[in-house]
């Protein structure tokens, strides 16, 4: 699993044309243009949450090879030194080294014996026969490996929705700056020729005052918006994992309203192709695992059987000198009862194996309605998306046509600042419906187990329309 959510980012790079790297690769200032590509790609490799989910795995993987201590043959070399007045140690020493003479047998030398000096060295192989809780460790140990693995890909699955929720929210901060920009520079234009209209006594002074109250209000919403700006790009230069690393630049609009709309629609028409998601694989193997282990803990009650083999030196001047002598041999062991240890270690072992059923039913219900819930989501976003559109149709003919009654004397100032606020106002609305569908896509393609890498897709559209400040 994690060799292929590794090849993620390198097949999101090799898929995206090069013209993309062409068009407007940096901004005004210089800095280059961040494609949802690059932010997905370096969010894949460090962002914090997946590089903590890959060292969690990279442990669990190790753990592994824990129970392979009761399968597998293990080797050990001893070496010692002593000495001893220990009658029958002494005998023994001698008779190791193989120095034994019949003048040892002397009782007055069996009874007080000289200082017997003793270096030994040793080989030793012990091959485990049987040892059940060993297996089912080993298989507890690889399916909690495994699920480690697929919680691993949900996690990067998880960011990436993050990843296009931080990349176009910064979007479309900048967007939103954009926008009330271009409405301070008109709300600036009203108060001009409010101010000449007063001085030519064809509206009150007052006119002039109001507009440029309005546009005080407009100018203070672009200085709010210029600061949300720049947290946003604080914001996903944290979310890929590198806080500091905010020498970047980003598109100045979202994608169009057709290409965020086709990104959609291929998001609802994906549940055919709907995968088993990695959260529910994660569950299922962490049940598995829970069984096993279950199983480990009622093998303890089972005899085990073990086999050995050996190669002694004993030598007065050196460690493993001297002869040598082996021994071989299998033993069994049993321990039917170990102070109640076994019956704590079933029962939890069994509290946890209904825990992790606990939690794979969740996750597979949770999932079925994730399913519902972003379709539906979905839908809403596409209705709001063409509900934006018609407000911002209407907002701007109705702009014109107050503009054209206010040159002729038959609106007042209000009635213009207000038609030209609902402009506004109504493009910041489609903005934002933007920006909803598109994460509303990626959240629809995670449900259904896929990857929300595949809006990448915009990053043609957004080289198409977009220019940098």
């Amino acid at each position: 699993m994690r060799s292929a959510i590794r090849t993620w980012s390198l097949l999101l790079l090799l898929s995206t044309p090069l013209s993309l790297f062409a068009q407007s690769s940096q901004g005004a200032d210089g800095q280059p243009i961040l494609r949802l590509s690059e932010a997905l790609r370096r969010a894949d490799q460090g962002a914090f949450a997946n590089r903590g989910a890959r060292g969690m795995a990279a442990a669990q993987e190790a753990g592994t090879l824990t129970p392979l201590r009761g399968i597998l043959p293990s080797t050990r070399f001893e070496a010692g030194y002593v000495r001893t007045t220990d009658p029958i140690g002494a005998f023994g020493t001698l008779l190791r080294q193989r120095v034994i003479g019949q003048e040892d047998f002397d009782p007055a030398r069996l009874n007080y014996p000289a200082v017997a000096s003793n270096y030994s060295g040793a080989v030793i192989l012990e091959q485990p026969l049987f040892n059940a809780d060993a297996l089912a460790g080993r298989r507890a140990a690889n399916r909690a490996s495994e699920a480690a693995d697929a919680s691993t890909e949900w996690t990067t699955l998880s960011t990436r929705v993050d990843i296009v929720r931080a990349y176009y929210g910064a979007t479309l901060a900048r967007e939103k700056v954009a926008t009330l920009s271009q409405s301070v520079r008109a709300a600036r234009e009203h108060v001009r020729r409010a101010e000449a209209m007063a001085r030519n006594g064809l509206v009150t002074s007052s006119d002039a005052l109001l507009a440029a109250v309005k546009a005080g209000e407009v100018e203070a919403m672009l200085i709010e918006a210029e600061g949300d700006a720049a947290n946003a790009i604080l914001a996903l230069a944290t979310a890929m994992g590198d806080p500091t690393d905010t020498l970047f630049a980003l598109p100045s609009s979202l994608p169009g309203s057709e290409a965020v709309r086709g990104v959609a629609h291929d998001a609802l028409q994906a549940g055919d192709a709907a995968a088993l998601r990695a959260d529910i694989r994660a569950a299922r193997a962490s049940a598995q695992a829970a069984d096993a282990d279950a199983l480990r803990a009622r093998s303890l009650y089972l005899p085990r059987l073990n086999a050995f083999a050996r190669y002694d030196w004993n030598s007065a001047l050196r460690p493993f000198g001297g002869d040598n002598n082996w021994s071989a041999g299998v033993m069994a062991s049993w321990s039917p009862f170990s102070g109640a240890a076994e019956i704590a270690e079933s029962r939890a072992t069994d509290g946890r194996r209904r825990a992790a059923d606990a939690m794979r039913e969740g996750a597979e219900a949770r999932a079925q309605l994730e399913v519902q819930q972003t379709a539906r989501t979905l839908q809403v976003a596409l209705a709001r998306l063409d509900l934006a559109e018609r407000a911002v149709r209407q907002s701007t003919e109705a702009h014109r046509i107050v503009a054209r009654k206010y040159e002729g004397g038959l609106a007042a100032v209000v009635e213009l600042l207000d038609a030209s606020a609902a402009e506004t106002q109504s493009r910041l609305a489609l903005a934002a419906a933007r920006h909803g569908l598109v994460v509303s896509s990626a959240e629809r393609r995670k449900a259904l187990g896929l990857d929300p890498g595949a809006i990448v897709v915009l990053d043609a559209a957004v080289a198409a329309t977009n220019s940098p400040d």
